[in-house]
Protein backbone atom coordinates (compact mmCIF):
# COMPACT_ATOMS: atom_id res chain seq x y z
CA UNK A 1 0.00 0.00 0.00
CA UNK A 2 3.07 2.42 1.35
CA UNK A 3 4.63 2.17 -2.13
CA UNK A 4 1.33 3.10 -4.32
CA UNK A 5 1.10 6.20 -2.30
CA UNK A 6 3.24 8.66 -4.38
CA UNK A 7 1.91 7.45 -7.55
CA UNK A 8 -1.44 7.49 -6.62
CA UNK A 9 -1.32 11.37 -5.46
CA UNK A 10 0.25 12.35 -9.10
CA UNK A 11 -2.33 11.57 -10.63
CA UNK A 12 -5.44 12.73 -8.81
CA UNK A 13 -5.13 16.58 -9.67
CA UNK A 14 -5.26 15.17 -13.38
CA UNK A 15 -8.02 12.62 -12.81
CA UNK A 16 -10.05 15.47 -10.93
CA UNK A 17 -9.55 18.03 -13.97
CA UNK A 18 -11.25 15.21 -16.46
CA UNK A 19 -13.72 14.36 -13.83
CA UNK A 20 -14.83 17.93 -13.69
CA UNK A 21 -15.15 17.89 -17.30
CA UNK A 22 -17.62 14.44 -17.03
CA UNK A 23 -19.63 16.25 -14.66
CA UNK A 24 -20.32 19.05 -17.19
CA UNK A 25 -20.97 17.16 -20.37
CA UNK A 26 -23.18 14.60 -18.03
CA UNK A 27 -25.35 17.58 -16.55
CA UNK A 28 -25.59 19.00 -20.02
CA UNK A 29 -26.87 15.96 -21.69
CA UNK A 30 -29.01 13.54 -19.31
CA UNK A 31 -31.45 13.20 -22.28
CA UNK A 32 -28.54 10.83 -23.77
CA UNK A 33 -28.73 7.97 -21.36
CA UNK A 34 -31.48 6.09 -23.81
CA UNK A 35 -29.93 7.02 -26.72
CA UNK A 36 -29.16 4.14 -29.42
CA UNK A 37 -25.81 5.43 -29.96
CA UNK A 38 -23.98 7.23 -27.27
CA UNK A 39 -21.89 9.57 -27.52
CA UNK A 40 -18.53 9.56 -25.69
CA UNK A 41 -18.46 11.98 -22.45
CA UNK A 42 -14.76 12.08 -22.39
CA UNK A 43 -12.61 12.46 -25.79
CA UNK A 44 -10.26 9.19 -26.49
CA UNK A 45 -7.54 11.88 -28.15
CA UNK A 46 -3.99 9.95 -27.23
CA UNK A 47 -5.68 6.84 -25.58
CA UNK A 48 -4.37 3.59 -25.69
CA UNK A 49 -6.37 0.59 -24.62
CA UNK A 50 -4.37 -2.51 -22.61
CA UNK A 51 -6.53 -5.87 -22.95
CA UNK A 52 -4.68 -9.06 -21.88
CA UNK A 53 -4.63 -11.66 -24.43
CA UNK A 54 -5.72 -14.70 -21.68
CA UNK A 55 -8.73 -13.10 -20.00
CA UNK A 56 -9.80 -14.70 -16.98
CA UNK A 57 -13.01 -15.94 -15.74
CA UNK A 58 -14.62 -13.87 -13.21
CA UNK A 59 -14.22 -15.51 -9.64
CA UNK A 60 -17.59 -17.43 -8.09
CA UNK A 61 -17.81 -15.60 -5.42
CA UNK A 62 -20.87 -15.13 -2.59
CA UNK A 63 -21.45 -11.01 -2.09
CA UNK A 64 -23.57 -9.86 0.55
CA UNK A 65 -24.86 -6.16 -0.20
CA UNK A 66 -24.40 -3.63 2.80
CA UNK A 67 -28.50 -3.59 2.43
CA UNK A 68 -28.44 -6.80 3.32
CA UNK A 69 -29.71 -8.37 -0.41
CA UNK A 70 -27.81 -10.91 -2.69
CA UNK A 71 -25.02 -9.50 -4.94
CA UNK A 72 -24.64 -11.77 -7.69
CA UNK A 73 -21.46 -10.85 -10.15
CA UNK A 74 -22.94 -13.52 -12.51
CA UNK A 75 -26.06 -11.34 -13.29
CA UNK A 76 -24.15 -9.10 -15.55
CA UNK A 77 -23.83 -11.38 -18.27
CA UNK A 78 -24.34 -9.75 -21.27
CA UNK A 79 -23.03 -6.31 -19.99
CA UNK A 80 -20.00 -4.73 -19.22
CA UNK A 81 -19.13 -5.13 -15.52
CA UNK A 82 -16.44 -3.10 -13.43
CA UNK A 83 -15.76 -4.64 -10.22
CA UNK A 84 -14.14 -1.54 -7.96
CA UNK A 85 -12.37 -2.67 -5.03
CA UNK A 86 -12.49 0.63 -2.62
CA UNK A 87 -12.40 1.84 0.90
CA UNK A 88 -13.86 4.76 2.81
CA UNK A 89 -11.02 5.78 4.41
CA UNK A 90 -9.32 5.90 0.97
CA UNK A 91 -8.30 9.48 -0.73
CA UNK A 92 -8.18 8.67 -4.01
CA UNK A 93 -11.22 6.15 -3.81
CA UNK A 94 -13.62 9.04 -3.15
CA UNK A 95 -11.74 11.04 -5.75
CA UNK A 96 -13.27 8.14 -8.08
CA UNK A 97 -16.46 7.41 -6.81
CA UNK A 98 -18.13 10.45 -8.50
CA UNK A 99 -16.67 9.89 -12.15
CA UNK A 100 -18.13 5.75 -11.69
CA UNK A 101 -21.43 7.48 -10.55
CA UNK A 102 -21.70 9.34 -13.44
CA UNK A 103 -20.94 6.57 -15.87
CA UNK A 104 -23.34 4.23 -14.45
CA UNK A 105 -26.29 6.88 -14.86
CA UNK A 106 -24.69 7.44 -18.18
CA UNK A 107 -24.67 4.10 -19.44
CA UNK A 108 -27.75 2.79 -17.79
CA UNK A 109 -28.12 -1.20 -18.56
CA UNK A 110 -24.89 -1.29 -20.72
CA UNK A 111 -22.81 -1.47 -17.65
CA UNK A 112 -23.11 -3.31 -14.54
CA UNK A 113 -20.52 -1.86 -11.62
CA UNK A 114 -20.09 -3.60 -8.36
CA UNK A 115 -18.05 -1.74 -5.16
CA UNK A 116 -16.05 -4.40 -2.98
CA UNK A 117 -15.69 -2.29 0.26
CA UNK A 118 -11.98 -4.05 2.25
CA UNK A 119 -13.13 -1.71 5.04
CA UNK A 120 -13.47 -3.12 8.83
CA UNK A 121 -15.83 -0.71 9.78
CA UNK A 122 -19.30 -2.01 10.29
CA UNK A 123 -21.48 -2.58 7.18
CA UNK A 124 -24.16 -0.44 8.32
CA UNK A 125 -21.15 2.75 8.42
CA UNK A 126 -20.52 1.97 5.17
CA UNK A 127 -23.62 1.44 3.53
CA UNK A 128 -24.38 5.65 4.96
CA UNK A 129 -20.77 6.90 3.30
CA UNK A 130 -22.54 5.14 -0.08
CA UNK A 131 -25.54 6.78 0.62
CA UNK A 132 -23.74 10.58 1.25
CA UNK A 133 -21.47 9.39 -1.53
CA UNK A 134 -24.74 9.43 -4.25
CA UNK A 135 -23.62 5.55 -4.99
CA UNK A 136 -26.11 3.89 -7.69
CA UNK A 137 -24.46 0.73 -7.65
CA UNK A 138 -24.64 -2.17 -5.48
CA UNK A 139 -21.53 -2.12 -2.41
CA UNK A 140 -20.64 -5.01 -0.30
CA UNK A 141 -17.99 -4.84 2.41
CA UNK A 142 -15.74 -7.80 1.56
CA UNK A 143 -13.29 -10.06 3.88
CA UNK A 144 -9.69 -10.97 2.17
CA UNK A 145 -11.20 -14.70 1.05
CA UNK A 146 -12.90 -12.45 -1.67
CA UNK A 147 -9.64 -9.76 -2.40
CA UNK A 148 -8.10 -13.11 -2.51
CA UNK A 149 -10.24 -14.56 -4.93
CA UNK A 150 -9.25 -12.05 -7.34
CA UNK A 151 -5.67 -12.54 -6.94
CA UNK A 152 -5.25 -10.40 -4.11
CA UNK A 153 -5.89 -6.56 -4.14
CA UNK A 154 -2.14 -4.89 -2.76
CA UNK A 155 -3.99 -1.61 -2.91
CA UNK A 156 -7.15 0.19 -3.25
CA UNK A 157 -9.11 1.40 -5.76
CA UNK A 158 -8.65 -1.66 -7.70
CA UNK A 159 -11.22 -2.30 -10.81
CA UNK A 160 -11.20 -5.05 -12.55
CA UNK A 161 -12.86 -4.60 -16.51
CA UNK A 162 -15.10 -7.89 -17.19
CA UNK A 163 -16.39 -8.13 -20.53
CA UNK A 164 -20.08 -9.12 -21.29
CA UNK A 165 -18.85 -12.99 -21.84
CA UNK A 166 -17.30 -13.20 -18.32
CA UNK A 167 -14.23 -12.67 -18.29
CA UNK A 168 -11.78 -10.04 -16.80
CA UNK A 169 -9.56 -8.21 -19.56
CA UNK A 170 -7.85 -5.64 -17.60
CA UNK A 171 -7.39 -3.95 -14.51
CA UNK A 172 -6.37 -0.92 -13.00
CA UNK A 173 -4.91 -0.34 -9.55
CA UNK A 174 -4.84 2.65 -8.25
CA UNK A 175 -6.65 5.97 -9.47
CA UNK A 176 -7.08 6.02 -13.19
CA UNK A 177 -8.38 8.49 -15.69
CA UNK A 178 -12.20 8.26 -15.93
CA UNK A 179 -11.73 8.76 -19.65
CA UNK A 180 -9.59 5.50 -19.80
CA UNK A 181 -12.33 3.41 -17.96
CA UNK A 182 -15.19 5.14 -20.03
CA UNK A 183 -13.04 4.05 -23.13
CA UNK A 184 -12.99 0.70 -22.14
CA UNK A 185 -16.66 0.03 -21.65
CA UNK A 186 -17.08 1.39 -25.02
CA UNK A 187 -14.87 -0.68 -26.27
CA UNK A 188 -16.50 -3.61 -24.65
CA UNK A 189 -19.96 -2.54 -25.79
CA UNK A 190 -19.56 -2.12 -29.04
CA UNK A 191 -19.88 1.72 -29.18
CA UNK A 192 -17.65 4.00 -31.12
CA UNK A 193 -14.07 4.92 -29.60
CA UNK A 194 -11.18 6.35 -31.44
CA UNK A 195 -8.66 5.20 -28.71
CA UNK A 196 -6.42 2.81 -29.62
CA UNK A 197 -6.57 -0.76 -28.70
CA UNK A 198 -3.82 -3.09 -27.46
CA UNK A 199 -4.05 -6.69 -26.67
CA UNK A 200 -1.27 -7.62 -24.73
CA UNK A 201 0.71 -10.90 -24.58
CA UNK A 202 -0.04 -10.57 -20.33
CA UNK A 203 2.54 -12.67 -18.46
CA UNK A 204 1.22 -11.12 -15.47
CA UNK A 205 1.74 -7.24 -16.23
CA UNK A 206 -1.88 -6.98 -16.79
CA UNK A 207 -4.06 -9.42 -14.75
CA UNK A 208 -1.97 -11.20 -11.73
CA UNK A 209 -3.22 -14.35 -12.69
CA UNK A 210 -1.50 -14.77 -15.56
CA UNK A 211 1.89 -14.12 -13.71
CA UNK A 212 3.03 -18.09 -14.13
CA UNK A 213 2.92 -17.57 -17.60
CA UNK A 214 6.19 -15.36 -17.14
CA UNK A 215 9.77 -16.36 -18.15
CA UNK A 216 11.16 -13.63 -17.04
CA UNK A 217 11.28 -12.11 -13.15
CA UNK A 218 12.14 -8.84 -12.64
CA UNK A 219 15.65 -8.21 -10.82
CA UNK A 220 16.71 -11.98 -10.96
CA UNK A 221 18.92 -13.35 -13.18
CA UNK A 222 17.70 -16.73 -14.61
CA UNK A 223 20.00 -17.17 -17.83
CA UNK A 224 22.15 -19.35 -15.96
CA UNK A 225 19.53 -22.03 -15.26
CA UNK A 226 18.89 -25.17 -17.03
CA UNK A 227 15.64 -24.80 -18.48
CA UNK A 228 14.45 -27.33 -15.90
CA UNK A 229 15.96 -25.51 -13.44
CA UNK A 230 14.29 -22.45 -14.56
CA UNK A 231 10.79 -23.87 -14.75
CA UNK A 232 11.38 -25.11 -11.06
CA UNK A 233 12.47 -21.61 -9.84
CA UNK A 234 9.46 -20.05 -11.58
CA UNK A 235 7.68 -22.66 -10.37
CA UNK A 236 8.59 -21.52 -6.62
CA UNK A 237 8.04 -18.52 -7.43
CA UNK A 238 4.43 -18.66 -8.15
CA UNK A 239 4.04 -21.10 -5.20
CA UNK A 240 5.67 -19.06 -2.57
CA UNK A 241 4.19 -15.90 -1.47
CA UNK A 242 5.91 -12.59 -0.73
CA UNK A 243 6.03 -11.42 3.21
CA UNK A 244 5.95 -7.68 2.38
CA UNK A 245 2.07 -7.68 3.26
CA UNK A 246 0.99 -7.60 -0.57
CA UNK A 247 -0.46 -10.91 -0.46
CA UNK A 248 1.21 -12.15 -3.97
CA UNK A 249 3.06 -14.60 -4.51
CA UNK A 250 6.97 -14.20 -5.20
CA UNK A 251 6.24 -13.88 -8.58
CA UNK A 252 3.51 -11.68 -8.82
CA UNK A 253 5.14 -9.24 -6.51
CA UNK A 254 8.26 -8.67 -8.45
CA UNK A 255 5.95 -8.33 -11.63
CA UNK A 256 3.49 -6.08 -9.75
CA UNK A 257 6.13 -3.99 -8.15
CA UNK A 258 9.75 -4.20 -9.59
CA UNK A 259 10.81 -1.92 -6.59
CA UNK A 260 9.37 -4.16 -3.49
CA UNK A 261 12.82 -5.05 -1.65
CA UNK A 262 11.58 -7.93 -0.14
CA UNK A 263 10.55 -10.01 -2.62
CA UNK A 264 13.75 -9.40 -4.64
CA UNK A 265 15.93 -11.36 -2.36
CA UNK A 266 13.11 -14.14 -1.50
CA UNK A 267 12.99 -14.62 -5.91
CA UNK A 268 17.17 -14.70 -6.26
CA UNK A 269 17.24 -17.10 -3.40
CA UNK A 270 15.13 -19.53 -4.61
CA UNK A 271 16.88 -19.21 -7.90
CA UNK A 272 20.39 -19.61 -6.42
CA UNK A 273 19.01 -22.95 -4.35
CA UNK A 274 17.19 -24.36 -7.41
CA UNK A 275 20.66 -23.37 -9.21
CA UNK A 276 22.44 -25.28 -6.27
CA UNK A 277 20.59 -28.56 -6.70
Amino acid sequence: MRRTTFFVLSVILVTGLVGIGLTRRLVSRPESANAGDLAALTPADGLTLKFSDRPVDLPAVTLTGVDGQPISLAAAAGKVLLVNFWATWCGPCREEIPSLVMLKKYYGDRLAIVGLSVDTRPAAEVRQFAAEMGINYPVAVVEESVQQAFGGIPAVPSTFIVNPSGKIVTRHMGLVSPAIIEHEVRTLTGLPTTARVETVKDTGQVLLANAAYATEIPGVDLAKLTPAQKERALTRMNEEHCTCGCGLTVAQCRINDPSCDVSLPVAKQIAAEVAAH
